[in-house]
């Protein structure tokens, strides 16, 4: 019974020195973690100045394809520092990124990492950039404001701009599409294509003319297209925001009574010359589509990209008869308007005799 026990105690000792040892499994998994844990420390520790290292400034890049890791490492130098350029590049360089076949405007935050812009420039997508377009005359000036912004040259949104197929893609003709940017500021990738470009402006164009002002326009007899040439008219007459609604009436009214509307801003669109501080009787009879007293009617187009204010001036343009108008002799830039030439004469008479007392005019 004793030497029962005694086998019984051994067994007993035995299970307990069995029990201590450790599955095979538990150390692979403790042996791989301890690797995991080795590798986190090594990469945090190659990522640390990458992660440390942030921009100074809000900056924006832009890549065409084709472009080398020198001369983006030199453009990111130029818009935040060297020390910022060497690590973003560093990282680029060490994960081996083809940037290649990148294109487009690339922006960055102040205090952003390296790492992240890294990472940005190697798989992100590009941003947009902002376009103001405002204070503009002629398709010339158009294209030149887009290609300054833009990518693509100014030849290659002119071409656009003059071709009639695509133009009348967006419901304009190579006269009027000026008409379809209204001043604004807007936001485009930076490598769109014109084509693209002008589709995107057809979209912004039709919100802005919703079914009201659509409906005010046909009350006033006039397509949206018309409403805009008359609102650079108006812009081209008086920069005065409570008084765009008088002219604009004024030259419907002259519309309405088949006059020709006499308007000196289409002269100087006419000429090209948008000094003139005086237009002359030999200017007036310059043979142009645009020049309004040589023809009947409103031009072929705008003669500016005017303000959406001043389109909404002419759908709100009040009642009265009024269809001649004249600087008022305080050189407010205010008009003095009449319903008769006799009126109108009388008025201007004032403002030349104001022209000789301030020395302006013999």
């Amino acid at each position: 019974m004793a030497e029962n026990k005694k086998k019984t105690t051994s067994r007993a000792r035995a299970t307990r020195k069995k029990s201590t040892k450790k599955p095979a499994w538990k150390k692979w998994l403790i042996g791989g973690a301890v690797a995991l844990v080795a590798v986190a420390a090594i990469g945090a520790v190659f990522l640390a100045p990458y992660l440390t290292t942030k921009s100074d400034k809000d900056a924006t890049l832009l890549i065409r394809k084709g472009t080398s890791m020198e001369a983006i490492k030199d453009s990111l130098a130029q818009n935040t520092s060297d020390q910022f350029a060497n690590k973003v590049v560093s990282l680029l360089e060490h994960t081996h990124a083809d940037l290649s076949k990148r294109q487009g405007a690339f922006k960055i935050k102040k205090g952003e990492s390296a790492f992240s812009v890294a990472r940005h420039l190697r798989s992100g997508a590009a941003n947009e950039v902002k376009v103001t377009i405002n204070n503009l005359r002629t398709k010339e000036d158009l294209a030149a404001r887009l290609a300054k912004t833009l990518m693509r040259p100014k030849e290659e949104f002119l071409a656009a701009l003059n071709d009639k197929e695509l133009c009348q893609s967006v419901g304009m003709t190579p006269d009027n599409v000026t008409g379809l940017f209204m001043a604004d500021t807007y936001q485009f990738l930076w490598d769109v294509e014109p084509a693209k470009l002008m589709q995107h402006m057809k979209k912004f164009n039709d919100q802005f003319w919703n079914d009201e002002r659509k409906a005010k326009a046909e009350k006033l007899g006039l397509t949206p297209n018309e409403v805009v040439t008359l609102a650079s008219i108006v812009e081209g007459e008086t920069n005065k925001a409570d008084e765009k609604g008088m002219v604009a009436r004024l030259y419907m009214n002259r519309l309405k009574q088949h006059m020709k509307l006499q308007a000196d801003p289409t002269v100087k669109f006419a000429l090209k010359n948008f000094a003139l501080r005086r237009i002359t009787f030999e200017d007036c009879s310059v043979q142009s589509p645009w020049n309004t007293y040589y023809v009947f009617g409103l031009p072929p187009g705008p003669i500016c990209l005017p303000e959406k204010s001043s389109i909404d001036a002419v759908l709100d343009a009040p009642q009265h008869n009024y269809i001649y108008m004249c600087a008022k002799e305080d050189f407010s830039g205010y008009h003095n308007f009449a319903e008769t030439y006799a009126q109108h004469e009388a008025y201007a008479a004032k403002y030349h005799q104001a022209l000789r007392e301030k020395g302006i005019r013999r």
